[in-house]
């Protein structure tokens, strides 16, 4: 995952800055720094360490219960710093929020696949009055039929030019087609992966470039 001999240390004086990232949101949570101790401790244990010149070595979460799960970690072109993209288990910050930094704006497609991912866990039937999401999930063919008719009206406003209708629409089939997949074990996290595959497949080496 991580080579830590290939960092440079000696140019933080032991230490090399971490960039920690929400691996399902991209938020960015914090920022840290970790000599070979830590990183070597993160990679033992699969969840965060860092080095702080006050605290010493310190495990994130090792008394609030706010531990982060590392899903990589990857070194930047000078390797002196580490972007390290994790599954937070609570907030980041020590005051309690769950970033460092101000909030930005709202990562509705995430929320929307964690609301999804959380009628998935509900066993069929459990509910009285089943919400409209756990009722596409218990039947294959409802929710197959209701992907297809939004995906006609995404392509009926585009071609009526309706901009309004067609941001409507393609809200409307992003969530039918985020129902669809997940009865195959198939979150958002699966699509960005694959995305990120493509992207990095095809972008620029970037050589020479200084």
């Amino acid at each position: 995952m991580l080579d830590v001999s290939a960092l440079n240390f000696e140019k933080g004086h032991g230490l090399v800055t971490v960039v920690t990232q929400d691996a399902r949101s991209g938020e960015l949570l914090m920022v840290a720094h970790a000599d070979r101790e830590a990183l070597e401790r993160t990679l033992a244990t699969g969840e965060m360490h860092y080095r702080s010149r006050s605290r010493g070595l310190w495990h994130k979460g090792a008394t609030s219960g706010n531990t982060q799960k590392v899903v990589s970690l990857t070194p930047d072109c000078d390797g002196d710093a580490v972007l390290a993209r994790v599954e937070k288990a609570g907030p980041a910050c020590h005051t309690g929020a769950l970033s460092c930094f101000a909030a930005g704006p709202v990562d509705a497609l995430s929320a929307l696949d964690a609301t999804i991912a959380q009628r998935a866990t509900q066993a069929p039937g459990a509910e009285e009055r089943p919400s409209y999401t756990r009722k596409l999930l218990d039947n294959r063919n409802l929710r197959l039929k209701k992907l297809g008719e939004e995906a006609a009206e995404l392509v009926t406003a585009c071609a009526d030019g309706d901009r309004e209708r067609a941001a409507e629409e393609a809200a409307d089939l992003l969530y039918h087609l985020l129902v669809a997949v997940r009865p195959l074990g198939v979150d958002l996290d699966a699509i960005r992966t694959v995305l990120s595959a493509r992207a990095q497949s095809s972008a620029p080496s970037g050589r020479g470039t200084g």
